[in-house]
């Protein structure tokens, strides 16, 4: 039961603590609601692209993206959740030293749960992670911003009854 998240965790931690891999460029911690009213605590590590992956014309709207590897604690729902995914950011830059920004990606989760406090039950322990946010960068790297994200197994075990959480979030630049 505990094992997939054993096993996801592991991946995550070795990705973490590899540098010649990928440079971990931000440490994010989050709190926010579920959809089942109760409080959602998320830490996660971000792994940037390295590159522009589009910018317009002028230079006011950048595309840039990282990796999210996540851990996430459903209080009142006895479930842990290990997550990865690519996040794809749209930034504003302008003259102001503030980055404004809205970033939307999809991703895995495992599920340390099916059935979350006999409140809702997911079908599977592997869910897609859907996610859009929006934020502010300034000039030290730090972000402050919120996301929704949506949990769901996409019909491929029924039921699929999926899950959402809401968080205010903050980046630190490493």
């Amino acid at each position: 039961m505990r094992r997939s998240g054993l096993i996801i965790g592991s991946v995550l931690a070795a990705m973490t603590l590899s540098p010649a891999v990928y440079a971990l460029d931000g440490i994010t911690v989050e709190g926010g609601d579920s959809s089942e009213s109760t409080n959602v605590w998320r830490v996660g590590a971000q792994f940037d692209f390295g590159r522009t992956l589009w910018q317009s014309d002028g230079g006011g709207a950048v595309l840039t993206g990282f990796w999210d590897a996540g851990y996430t604690h459903w209080s009142g729902l006895d479930a842990e959740t290990v997550s990865l995914a690519p996040v794809f950011t749209l930034n504003f830059p302008g003259d102001g030293g503030v980055t404004p920004f809205i970033e939307g990606g999809i991703g895995a989760a495992i599920f340390t749960e099916t059935n979350l406090a006999d409140r809702r039950d997911l079908g599977s322990k592997f869910q897609f992670e859907d996610r859009i946010g929006a934020g502010l960068r300034f000039n030290s790297g730090a972000e402050l911003g919120v996301r929704w994200y949506h949990y769901s197994n996409a019909g491929i075990k029924q039921p699929n009854s999926g899950i959402n959480k809401s968080a205010v979030y903050f980046r630190y630049p490493l």
